[in-house]
């Protein structure tokens, strides 16, 4: 069964003359890696923002598991069930690396221990090793924080990845480096991985891609 699916599901803003979605409908799998792309303004964010339940569609349904989301806890659904990456990485500032990996760890109920313990784990397994897992975001790279976002994403256990432009502010060598940690998420861990992007070359490499265009989302590859 699809962890996500979008069942012709619309939605309006407030005072908004024209639907931001418009009626979409498809299956997002375990296992596969998928680019949402389009202009600003199409919808993508809107999109992103059901999947995530932050925002519940005026029509239809986001179905997890086959469950509708508006029937869920959203706050357990966002805490256990999905997680989110960010262009800005949305690190804690004064939080060390680890620190940051522990955290959705410990709002889990995960014992301080077994939470450090699972978060070396999980930055070893994203490059980030040694010295550096005791530093501070600030010191580190752009590269290397989008690495940090992706351990501490995983860290509470979700299976279905939601990023928001995850290679927005990196260059070309670290944006290869990042969609191979996607992709081995998605193919190798069997995580639905699911990109908004403005980046030809992360679609390049995912294996479905959805256009947005004017609130229409349409399968392109």
């Amino acid at each position: 069964m699809a962890s996500l699916t979008l069942s012709n599901v619309s939605y309006k803003y407030r005072n908004a003359e024209n639907p931001s979605v418009k009626n979409a409908s498809c299956p997002f799998e375990p296992g596969r890696l998928y680019a949402i792309v389009g202009p600003s303004g199409s919808g993508k964010s809107t999109l992103l923002s059901m999947l995530a339940g932050l925002d519940l569609p005026t029509e239809g349904d986001v179905l997890f598991d086959g469950k509708k989301l508006r029937e869920l806890d959203l706050d357990r659904y966002r805490r256990e069930s999905i997680a989110m990456i960010f262009q800005a990485f949305q690190l804690f500032p004064l939080l060390t690396v680890t620190e940051n990996v522990c955290y959705p760890m410990e709002l889990c109920g995960v014992k301080p221990k077994e939470a450090r313990e699972r978060a070396k784990l999980l930055l070893d397994s994203v490059g980030i090793t040694g010295d550096k897992q005791k530093r501070f975001p600030a010191n580190l790279s752009g590269g290397e924080q989008q690495r940090v976002a992706i351990a501490r994403s995983l860290s509470a256990g979700a299976k279905t990845l939601l990023a928001d432009e995850p290679t927005g502010n990196l260059d070309e060598a670290n944006t290869k480096n990042i969609m191979e940690i996607l992709k081995a998420l998605a193919h190798d861990d069997g995580c639905c991985v699911i990109v908004v992007t403005h980046d030809p070359e992360v679609a390049e490499v995912s294996d479905v891609v959805y256009r947005m265009k004017d609130g229409v989302l349409s399968r392109e590859r």
